[in-house]
């Protein structure tokens, strides 16, 4: 019979997903010595090395690719656990771990809101990040539910759509375009264009309309925040597609404008999304109710 403990789990975890012992012990905020303890104790238990180190690199054994995935299955029914425990507690006392593409906060925070204000008690995690990371945080099981454009087949998902997410060509106010009609895309090439990294879905969708027009614009500056792409703009460093969610302060206040470009806006949805087997939590499916039921009724 095995004799661990879930700090073992935990701790070796950590150092097979990082593959390194320095940066396992500062998430866990603990010492190295201790870290190397840990993993020493489970290795004795099992009678396996878990580990092998090659000059300074860490792999994983064949013993400790099959912890891995015993501990990640361990993990995965403690969380289920949790969350039984979570619902028969109700919603009064309940956790909601939610992540957001960086464009949906200029909504979810919004939205957000309105459901605290119905359920003052809950308390909220809520992760700002770009599309890759949303990616890998479902698929690490990390969190409830994610806010995201349309995710990609394959990932084992439940995706529902609950709002539309017209991405638009922004400039500065005093642009020569910005009185002009049904502006051919082509013109676009003639432009300098400002992008969100790579990882972004809007820079995703964005690249495959332009190259299905085959219009290759010129890209003049990389950006990974909608605030920093805005500004900009504004100061007329070259035009840029983005959320038409992110710009309505700065259309109202006439900082910025939308060209009428042939094409645009490009049609896309907000999707509220989780894994495929995921139990969720009487929180988590108060919420996804919630947005389902209000998605373009309350932004």
């Amino acid at each position: 019979m095995l004799h661990l403990t879930l700090r073992q789990l935990q701790i070796f975890e950590a150092v097979a997903r990082l593959l390194s012992y320095s940066r396992a012990a500062r998430e866990l905020h603990l010492s190295q010595p201790a870290v190397s303890m840990q993993v020493k104790l489970l290795e004795e238990s099992i009678g396996l090395p878990l580990f092998e180190q090659l000059g300074k690199k860490v792999f994983m054994t064949e013993a400790g690719r099959e912890m891995f995935q015993c501990s990640k299955t361990i993990a995965n029914q403690l969380q289920e656990a949790e969350t039984v425990f979570e619902q028969l507690k109700g919603l009064d006392r309940g956790e909601l771990k939610i992540a957001v593409a960086s464009t949906a906060n200029y909504f979810a925070t919004h939205l957000l809101s309105q459901f605290c204000q119905v359920h003052p008690q809950v308390a909220v995690q809520l992760n700002v990040t770009n599309r890759a990371d949303l990616l890998e945080l479902l698929e690490q099981n990390a969190l409830d539910l994610v806010v995201m454009g349309q995710p990609p087949e394959g990932h084992d998902l439940v995706a529902e759509s609950f709002m539309e997410n017209p991405l638009v060509v922004i400039a500065a106010p005093n642009h020569e375009l910005v009185n002009a009609e049904a502006i051919p895309v082509t013109r676009l090439a003639e432009e300098v264009m400002i992008d969100r990294e790579a990882g972004s879905g809007t820079r995703s969708a964005s690249e495959r309309f332009f190259q299905l027009q085959n219009v290759s614009p010129r890209t003049g500056l990389v950006m990974n925040t909608n605030e920093a792409i805005k500004q900009a703009v504004q100061a007329g460093m070259g035009l840029a597609v983005v959320s038409l969610h992110t710009v309505s302060l700065e259309l109202n206040a006439k900082r910025l404008a939308v060209l009428d470009v042939t094409g645009f806006p490009i049609r896309r949805h907000w999707f509220i999304v989780h894994r495929r087997n995921k139990r969720l939590s009487a929180v988590a499916l108060a919420f996804k109710q919630f947005l389902l039921a209000q998605g373009d009724n309350t932004v």
